[in-house]
């Protein structure tokens, strides 16, 4: 692939999963370009170098710095001045490359983790010069690669990953050997390391490593993993640098002076393997170390205290100022935020965080221009709101939204000064902020702030949103009681709110005419809000069409009017649409943009939806296996977590997963946890569903008594596609259990509902199994049912591990029952299958 990319050079990305090759294929694209007579630039994305701008950009055009012109001089920090715009850094590139004495390659490797800066310059430059560029697969970027070829790299077949195993370690034993390779599951590097530092998981694959370091050496590579520049300060000591190119974990590269990490997860263990106290101290060294640079050296010791300390608040205070002339103003919201966190006095702690709101107001233009002086405004809490809808909304920055927010109302001196109202949508914009977040800690400070004046909107959202897994009786009674008031309620925002909490309880019935009225009217935000909620409503009511056209309409004019966060709902559910259909590729497109954006930023409830996607694309394919792992990041098997909606809504999809894929025990934790929570009270969906689950696990006589109850729950018609889904199930344990009049009945009715809804990978399974239940031919070769289905399965090409996952068989009884329908049919392979199913 390196060679083709050279041979015809133009822009390119490659993804795949960490250790799977990609640095090593740019590595070849790099040497073969050179070997050309191409010029190659190359730099590396860290994940904790982020939040500083320009610095892969610094990177990459540091051996053409005597060409750099005043615009690139200042935005990469060789000179003082007001910052440049970014487009105007773009052109700045792009003619200093023009002007290179040779044609320029340039190489971008970990593009999940270069600054949101030098993403956007990339942006542009990528379209006008050879580009290649390596990304994480399931990570994020700031990076958007657009309509740019993307080229994924797979794990190695197993044949090649044994032929590699055997030629680098011709010695390993059968048993190793066979071990190694079921635990690296083709990933070279995993091929590579296991042998000589075995590891459960890839993410640990070099902590035996590091483990193994003299105390010198990991604390060389603990200064170089939070610094993240490879400044070759950081070695005082040769021999731990010694240590550590001997372990081949990190080394100091003679062309650049710089620090490089063999791979990117050698910093992360580095991290993961610290004490808090040891990365403490890190950065206590790193900020006496850089002393000469005191932005650099203010972040540094701002992560190094623990306790008030005014004079370090005061410095990054002066960082923020700084930063912010720069034109970070994340950066200088973050440093400001971080300031207020620690300082002593009320008084300057109101006036920090004032100042952090009033700069993330000022960053979408609604406030005046905030640059040297960050004065402090009346009304600071208004400023917060507004800063922190920003944030959410703009730069989907959950973090620095939810500290301003919740510094904000936990400070005596802003809330003396703040009206009710302010108070209002103060705490209602940290419910939104806690909600996309998506982490349970993240609902603390909402709940220490509320009080008795707090509205009924506010506490309802807050006691459904935090924990829709374990409603009590008494919260669900407020919530009726509050939907029972919505055709007299005149209220947007308020109608948007409870229509918000109805959608997680599956009372979408009772917001419906109301979110009609919100959409129909003038509002534009509130009004897309509302268009969203009615297209989550017909998609689970069965109404796809309906469901696709409000999806799309909606997410258009999101993007139309710069709503980014809130487009993506709409992406969820023409996502939904597209899984369920059986458009893979549509589905996992969208579940991929989801992963892009919500990854860097930490929007937690925006992954939940990716990965709600492609579980019911595994689930469609038969693959119950990946199935099981992307339910499972959704809520653990054994757990329903408390903060994500979409833990209870998907608990049979894990639960099916799981079962299917041999996973037995998980499927049972999973079932005993849903038990334990409750979630059939909360509505008759979820008695559906949990019911399903628990009948999944059931041994047939008990099974049968669950499919039933969960059959006649209240209005299970409402939600089709769940129901069929249940009957689909209920019917294939029915058959296996040799009931077949009964069976079929059920795969009649939900055969009938996928393709009225279009479910073609559901129609196809109901289809399979009505086929199985096909009375037997006459005369003495007549397969059985079940014999039946193994060979059509097997006829379509499907293994006979995927046909066990499938009929719940091991692959030996699937291999037993396969000998019986040749020897029948009179046939000698399963080539002979189709032909001999066919004839009459």
């Amino acid at each position: 692939m390196s060679e083709a990319f050279v041979d015809d050079l133009g822009a390119l990305l490659v993804t795949g999963e960490p250790g799977v090759g990609k640095t090593t294929l740019l590595d070849a694209a790099a040497a073969r370009a050179r070997q050309r007579g191409r010029l190659v630039l190359r730099a590396t994305g860290v994940e904790l170098e982020a939040d500083l701008p320009f610095s892969a950009l610094h990177q990459l055009l540091l051996p053409l710095r005597a060409g750099w012109d005043d615009v690139l001089e200042v935005a990469l920090g060789g000179a003082e001045g007001d910052m440049p715009e970014r487009a105007v850094v773009a052109e700045a590139v792009l003619a200093l490359l023009r002007r290179a004495e040779r044609p320029v390659l340039l190489v971008v490797d970990d593009l999940s983790w270069i600054d949101r800066a030098s993403a956007a310059v990339l942006e542009v430059v990528a379209r006008e010069v050879a580009f290649l560029g390596a990304a994480r697969l399931g990570l994020g970027s700031f990076f958007r690669y657009g309509d740019m070829p993307v080229r994924e790299i797979r794990p190695l077949t197993g044949e090649a990953a044994d032929r590699l195993l055997r030629q680098r370690f011709p010695a390993l034993p059968a048993a190793e050997r066979e071990r190694v390779l079921a635990e690296a599951q083709g990933n070279p590097l995993a091929l590579l390391e296991l042998p000589t530092g075995p590891s459960r998981r890839l993410r640990e694959l070099f902590a035996p490593h590091v483990r193994a370091l003299t105390e010198p050496a990991r604390w060389l590579l603990l200064l170089a993993a939070l610094d993240t520049t490879g400044d070759r300060r950081l070695v005082t000591d040769a021999g731990a640098l010694g240590d550590l190119e001997r372990a081949r974990l990190l080394h100091l590269d003679d062309a650049t002076g710089r620090l490089v990490f063999r791979h990117p997860l050698i910093r992360s263990t580095a991290i993961d393997l610290s004490t808090g106290a040891e990365r403490r101290r890190a950065h206590q060294r790193l900020a006496e170390l850089f002393a000469d640079q005191p932005d650099r050296s203010a972040r540094h010791l701002g992560e190094a205290t623990v306790w008030p300390d005014e004079s370090v608040a005061a410095r990054l205070e002066r960082s923020a100022r700084s930063v912010l002339d720069r034109g970070d103003t994340v950066g200088a919201v973050a440093a400001l935020t971080r300031a207020a966190e620690l300082t002593p006095g009320p008084a300057d702690r109101s006036r920090r965080r004032a100042a952090a709101a009033y700069v993330g107001a000022h960053s979408i233009g609604r406030l005046p221009p905030a640059r040297q002086a960050l004065p402090v405004p009346r009304g600071s809490l208004q400023i917060a709101v507004t800063a922190a809808h920003v944030l959410l909304n703009g730069e989907g920055d959950i973090d620095t939204a939810h500290r301003l927010l919740a510094g904000a109302l936990a400070d005596d001196r802003t809330m003396k000064d703040a009206g009710r109202a302010a108070v209002e949508e103060a705490l209602y914009t940290l419910v939104s902020v806690c909600f996309f977040g998506g982490r349970p800690a993240l609902w603390q400070p909402l709940r220490a702030a509320l009080d008795d004046d707090s509205s009924e909107i506010v506490r309802l959202s807050h006691d459904v949103l935090a924990d829709p897994a374990r409603l009590t009786p008494g919260v669900l009674d407020r919530l009726d009681a509050a939907l029972a008031g919505l055709p007299r309620e005149t209220d947007p925002a308020w109608i948007i709110r409870l229509g918000l909490v109805a959608q997680v309880t599956d009372r979408q019935d009772a917001c419906h005419d109301a979110l009609e009225r919100v959409a129909q009217g003038d509002g534009l935000a509130v009004g897309l809000n509302a268009q969203m909620l009615l297209a989550r409503h017909a998609y689970a009511r069965g109404r796809w069409d309906e469901a696709q056209r409000l999806a799309d309409d909606a997410a258009a004019r999101c993007r139309e009017h710069g709503y980014v966060l809130l487009a993506l709902p709409g992406r969820h559910v023409q996502a939904q649409v597209a899984a369920a259909r059986g458009d893979d590729r549509t589905a996992l497109a969208i579940a991929a943009e989801l992963l892009h954006w919500a990854t860097p930023r930490g929007v937690g409830l925006v992954r939940t939806y990716a990965w709600q996607v492609r579980t019911v694309v595994a689930l469609g394919r038969g693959d119950f296996e990946q199935a099981y792992l992307h339910a499972s990041r959704i809520s653990p098997a054994g757990t329903l977590a408390s903060h994500v909606p979409w833990a209870v809504q998907t608990q049979l999809d894990l639960v099916e997963a799981a079962a299917r894929a041999g996973r037995t025990e998980e499927a049972a934790a999973h079932v005993a946890a849903v038990g334990t929570a409750g979630t059939r009270h909360v509505s008759p969906r979820l008695a559906l569903l949990a019911d399903a689950a628990a009948a999944v696990t059931a041994p047939d006589d008990r099974a049968t008594v669950l499919f039933e109850r969960a059959l006649a729950a209240p209005g299970a018609d409402r939600w089709p596609f769940d129901l069929a889904r249940v009957r689909l199930l209920h019917g294939e344990r029915l058959r296996r259990m040799r009931a077949v009049t009964a069976a079929r009945a059920e795969l009649l009715q939900a055969a009938e509902t996928f393709e009225r809804l279009g479910a073609e990978p559901w129609s196809q399974r109901a289809a399979a199994e009505l086929r199985a239940t096909a009375p037997e031919r006459p005369g003495g070769s007549a397969l059985t049912p079940q014999e039946g289905e193994i060979a059509r399965l097997a006829a379509a090409g499907l293994s006979n591990k995927q046909i066990g996952a499938r009929l719940f068989l091991s692959p030996r009884t699937v291999q037993f029952h396969l000998h019986h329908v040749f020897a029948k049919l009179g046939i000698r392979s399963r080539a002979a299958l189709r032909d001999a199913l066919d004839r009459p």
